[in-house]
């Protein structure tokens, strides 16, 4: 199980969807994304992450018909290969959630925070273990303007902890939650600054903090790179994280993040001595 990895975590994104902001489309085999997973435990991941509906801005939902018929066959193939990594199902609809963990991941990643009322149920008759991230609106109209918080890191603050309580209310239990900012996640270029500077203020739940930041606009804001030219821009922002306190780092190219967060892990041990 996640929590018993010693930090930081890489999470590699295995998406296989027709439209992902970075990648889609790629993964189109089953051969293919186990070779794309096999790569990325080689690299370092300890978690694969799949997702089936795109959660870029702009996109649009999708049925749970549709998102089962994309994940399942790839949570079933990566479970038979037996990779070493523990699965997540990205996901925010608790039917696919139930029939991935069925298959053999044993996390949900859920970008809703719980916005489907079964979810918790379901992760907790799993046993298994949850992320819930911080999402104002939805990924359609998330970054509509404008972008207002008057007090960004406390409602993040305050919607986490409300999902945790939820979660733990339904019987999740809490030493397997894990919370994330929501990084580009209805947030402007700033709040996605500040909420990587401020990360350690998570830390008041008591609980791992998931860190996303892979190859997302505000990266391409700051360098003027293209989405596919964003790897070092990467890790270079989980390096940040991970001296803020992160312990999950979710990344497309592991390799490329791995040894600059093991640095940053390094420095952060020797400033807390």
């Amino acid at each position: 199980m996640l929590l018993e990895f010693a930090p930081p975590v890489l999470m590699g994104i295995l998406n296989v969807t027709p439209d992902s902001f970075s990648d889609g489309g790629r993964l189109t085999s089953p051969a293919a994304l186990v070779g794309r997973a096999r790569g990325m435990v080689a690299a370092g991941a300890r978690i694969l992450d799949v997702g089936g509906e795109s959660t870029r801005p702009g996109a649009e939902p999708v049925d749970a018909a549709t998102e089962l018929d994309r994940v399942l066959p790839a949570v079933a193939a990566l479970h038979a290969a037996q990779l070493g990594a523990a699965l997540s199902i990205d996901t925010a609809k608790a039917e696919v959630a139930e029939a991935a963990l069925c298959k053999g991941a044993s996390i949900v990643n859920d970008v809703t925070a719980l916005g489907d009322p079964r979810m918790a149920e379901v992760v907790a008759r799993h046993a298994a273990a949850l992320v819930v991230m911080h999402l104002r609106g939805a990924p359609r109209t998330m970054q509509d303007g404008p972008i207002v918080y008057d007090d960004l890191l406390g409602e993040v603050l305050g919607a986490l902890e409300a999902a945790v309580g939820k979660a733990v209310a339904a019987g999740v239990v809490r030493e397997r939650i894990m919370v994330d900012p929501g990084i580009g996640f209805g947030k402007t270029c700033a709040h996605n600054l500040e909420l990587t500077r401020r990360l350690g203020e998570l830390g008041a739940l008591g609980l791992p903090i998931v860190y996303g930041p892979s190859r997302k606009r505000f990266l391409g804001e700051l360098t003027g790179r293209a989405v596919d030219d964003r790897e070092r821009a990467t890790a270079a922002a989980c390096a940040a994280a991970v001296l803020n306190g992160a312990h999950v780092l979710r990344v497309h190219d592991v390799a490329a993040v791995r040894d600059a967060v093991l640095v940053a892990h390094g420095v952060r041990g020797v400033l807390e001595e």
